[in-house]
């Protein structure tokens, strides 16, 4: 078994003949608290695509430069950075029409290099809102479209395919894209408990394989994100029936997804989060070799060597022949030998050497028990001389 994370990259089925862009895998960056508010900014000036710029380069005096009738809408600065930008085309059906998060949207998309270059054109494009299913970019943007609204988009590329860029179809590392983007429909997410087994399954599947997508280009916490979002389909409740096999494969479903979180919180540092997730793993699957070799891990990372050799240990047992388990398992020994060593000598520093101190007790009370002898015996004949003498004295008197 591999254990180079369990993060596949199957492409996302197509479901009654629409493209989704799950199956591209694209990706974008975390955004920097700075860059981006909770919210949407308001558009004041975008609402029906005759609002005025407030670009303060673009004030000028329109005696000499005025506007020609019928130019296009001025660019909304979506972040304030000027790295994401948005222009309507064509208006759409008012405010009240946006999309909101959480909602499934329909669009036309078609995305270009910033020199013009084609990229590729989708048309019935499915994705949800906010759930990550798509680059940033198009994600923020189309939440302020109206509907039937018409809008070219322009895009820094940590917004879009970031530094690793994509393979097929071609965009170079950091590309800065154009997208004319046109929002055809927006319908509210199906009620989970109504949905059939098997489309709740191939649902969770979907934000699963976006999540390895995360995983895969370094988007650690987005990848945590879409698992969440898989684990809340694979968890939720169920008023349509069910059999034991699709049972067992949304069961399946669910530990690939708890097992592909652990990976992700063990990238953050997040330790109690991953150690959670891989006890909720062994407690549908036990004998799960993956949790298993995670749950050591992390024990090993928080310093509960016993705990994690013994877990690393039933893995090994499950499967002998693993060489990563082997690997990880022989570096655990050495380490908790190291420490142990270590805290020995410390301890003999902290109390001294006590085989030492001892011998030298010893020693001593044996001299000392040696000059008492010698001291009595002096004592008991100075005094026997001294009685002996005073006899003397006393006959000689008489």
């Amino acid at each position: 078994m591999d254990f180079s994370e369990d993060h596949d990259s199957s492409p996302a089925a197509e479901k009654n003949g629409r493209t989704s862009l799950l199956d591209s895998g694209e990706d974008f960056e975390v955004l920097d608290e700075e860059d981006i508010d909770d919210d949407p900014p308001p558009l004041e000036d975008a609402g029906g695509g005759k609002g005025k710029s407030t670009d303060v380069s673009d004030e000028r005096n329109e005696d000499t430069d005025p506007d020609p009738p019928g130019q296009v809408e001025e660019w909304l600065d979506v972040l304030g950075n000027d790295q994401l930008k948005k222009k309507v085309l064509e208006a759409g059906q008012g405010r009240n029409s946006r999309p909101q998060k959480g909602q499934n949207v329909k669009i036309n998309l078609k995305t270009s290099l910033k020199d013009g270059t084609l990229v590729e054109e989708q048309s019935d494009v499915h994705f949800t809102l906010g759930d990550g299913d798509v680059f940033q970019a198009l994600d923020l943007t189309v939440q302020l479209m109206e509907m039937g609204e018409k809008a070219l988009i322009q895009t820094d590329g940590k917004y879009a395919y970031g530094p690793r860029g994509r393979l097929e179809p071609k965009v170079p590392p950091n590309a800065e894209l154009s997208l004319e983007v046109e929002l055809l429909e927006s319908t509210d997410a199906p009620d989970l408990e109504l949905l059939a087994p098997i489309e709740k399954i191939a649902l969770a599947s979907l934000k699963r394989e976006r999540g390895n997508v995360h995983y895969q280009r370094g988007d650690y916490a987005f990848a945590v994100n879409s698992y969440s979002i898989a684990l809340q389909i694979t968890e939720s409740s169920s008023k349509v029936d069910i059999t034991p096999e699709e049972e067992d494969a949304l069961m399946d479903v669910k530990v690939k997804c708890l097992n592909n979180m652990a990976a992700s919180q063990l990238k953050l540092d997040h330790y109690d989060a991953a150690l959670k997730s891989c006890v909720s793993a062994l407690a549908h699957q036990p004998e799960n070799i993956k949790a298993l070799f995670r749950m050591g891990k992390v024990l090993a990372l928080q310093g509960e060597y016993t705990e994690a050799m013994q877990t690393l240990r039933k893995a090994l047992k499950l499967e002998p022949s693993n060489k990563t388990i082997h690997a990880e398992l022989s570096k655990l020994v050495k380490k908790n030998s190291e420490q142990r060593g270590a805290e020995q000598a410390m301890y003999k520093k902290m109390l001294g050497n006590p085989t030492s101190s001892n011998s030298g007790t010893q020693k001593h009370r044996a001299k000392s028990s040696w000059g008492l002898s010698w001291k009595w015996l002096f004592g008991a004949t100075a005094v026997a001389i001294g009685g002996v003498a005073l006899s003397v004295v006393i006959a000689a008197r008489n």
